[in-house]
């Protein structure tokens, strides 16, 4: 299965997910790739869009591979591959919760995150490589109470699928070949999305959303 780009990964994402269209769903991207896919996946489920911020935590060995994640509380989620990078992973942690806090500045500066307690959440992320930054943001978003937990991507490592099973309530993957590589090697056009872009979605939704984060749908009216 190939997908055009990512807004085509996350249309097809969208048929899958149709069970929760019409429910308020909260949609958590994980930036900054998944992001346009979430506003795609909002806009096609009747949900709200927000981000979920975790970080790899690189090798010292080698910086795009992942032995961890980390999310905002600090929280970290580290593979076997971590085992002999102690002393690294100290400050390794320390600098990328540090980006994160950057992060959520520059990506939320005129409120806070959207709270997923007692509503239905799909974390999204254009693919699972390790499953570790998934697994943190999972981690990050069912420490809020969130009614079901859900895990959406177009394409996985089918041992990386499996790993993520045990942190969700449900896993869609459309693709989980035997063959996988790179997230990107499913992808025709896999450019890199700036903060820019991730910025200018998310304050479209707002303005769509008549910025009122956290507003209860039909789905939610009455709830305690």
């Amino acid at each position: 299965m190939m997908f055009d780009d990512r807004l085509d990964a996350a249309r097809k994402l969208a048929e899958a997910l149709a069970a929760y269209r019409g429910r308020n769903p909260l949609v958590l991207a994980i930036p900054r790739g998944a992001v346009p896919m979430g506003g795609v996946l909002a806009d096609a489920l009747g949900g709200e869009l927000d981000v979920v911020l975790v970080h790899k935590l690189s090798s010292q060995w080698s910086p795009e591979y992942a032995i961890g994640a980390i999310d905002e509380s600090g929280w970290s989620f580290l593979a076997a591959a971590a085992v002999g990078e102690e002393g690294w992973l100290k400050d390794e942690k320390a600098r990328q919760l540090a980006a994160l806090r950057r992060r959520r500045a520059l990506y939320s500066p005129e409120r806070p995150p959207i709270d997923a307690r007692g509503r239905i959440a799909i974390v999204v992320d254009d693919g699972l490589a390790t499953g570790a930054t998934m697994i943190a943001a999972l981690h990050a978003v069912r420490a809020q109470g969130p009614q079901k937990l859900v895990c959406a991507v177009p394409v996985g490592a089918p041992d990386s699928v499996q790993k993520v099973e045990a942190h969700a309530d449900e896993v869609i993957c459309l693709y989980a070949p035997w063959d996988f590589r790179a997230v990107g090697q499913f992808y025709r056009h896999f450019g890199q999305i700036e903060d820019e872009e991730v910025i200018a979605c998310l304050r479209e939704r707002r303005a769509l959303a008549g910025d009122a984060p956290g507003k209860p749908g039909p789905a939610d009216e009455g709830k305690g």
